[in-house]
């Protein structure tokens, strides 16, 4: 990514926080664009003649830029979670409730980045189902999906670096050790965890040199990170 862009006077003020388009987070997660923007900002919709509103999941931790949302990396995660609970058939509202719960359970703004969420969640999520009494339909549905619940926590969890009990890093190739996003550094652009070097940069050269060898002997890292880089980057393209 090009620092240029940053919608800010002082690229620094990024480091530690991360930055990324919707577009980056859709290419990054695999997902609709459009399901972060609606997510993350709310939409409104027409049942019955009646006007309805549906508030954001939570306010990104960056200001719009020319109503333009920008996200951190904690978003990032957060969003990845969200969208694999979806996936696995737990529906928004269920979703909505457990936040709610989980961050005074959790003690935390970004509960779904916490290590007590880690060892929790499916019992957070039956939990906030069942303080809201009114929706049985909520309650039902977690009960139904409690198995998929328990299994995104655990594989999300496989791949996510844990300090000061939240989540610090992703390793978002296949859980592998060669490639990182990492808000400290590069503003959480997928980079080649040893040497700092972005995976575009490494795949566009390889395109250019004609050789994953002599790239990796250029920027001196080792040829299993140069083909890893050029299968994720690869991957994205075609999502």
């Amino acid at each position: 990514m090009d620092t240029a862009s940053l919608p800010r006077n002082s690229p620094q003020e990024f480091l530690g926080v991360g930055f990324y388009s919707a577009g980056d987070a859709a290419r990054l997660l695999r997902m609709p664009a459009l399901s972060i923007r609606r997510w993350l900002t709310g939409y409104r919709f027409m049942r019955k003649g009646e006007l309805h509103e549906v508030p954001p999941l939570w306010v990104p931790d960056l200001p719009k830029v020319d109503n333009t949302i920008e996200l951190s990396f904690r978003d990032l995660i957060e969003l990845r979670f969200v969208h694999q609970f979806t996936r696995a058939g737990v529906g928004l509202k269920a979703i909505r409730n457990c936040l709610d719960y989980a961050r005074t359970i959790v003690e935390s703004d970004r509960p779904f980045l916490s290590s007590r969420f880690r060892t929790d969640g499916r019992t957070i999520f039956i939990e906030s189902a069942a303080k809201a009494s009114d929706d049985d339909a909520v309650l039902l549905d977690l009960k139904r999906h409690q198995y998929a619940i328990k299994r995104v926590i655990e594989q999300s969890f496989q791949d996510l670096d844990i300090e000061a009990d939240e989540v610090a890093r992703w390793r978002p190739y296949r859980g592998k050790d060669t490639i990182v996003l990492d808000p400290e550094r590069s503003f959480g652009q997928p980079i080649a965890t040893d040497s700092g070097v972005p995976t575009t940069a490494l795949a566009e050269a390889v395109v250019a040199e004609g050789s994953a060898e002599r790239v990796a002997a250029l920027y001196e890292v080792t040829i299993e990170v140069v083909r890893d880089a050029v299968r994720f980057e690869s991957e994205l393209r075609v999502t």
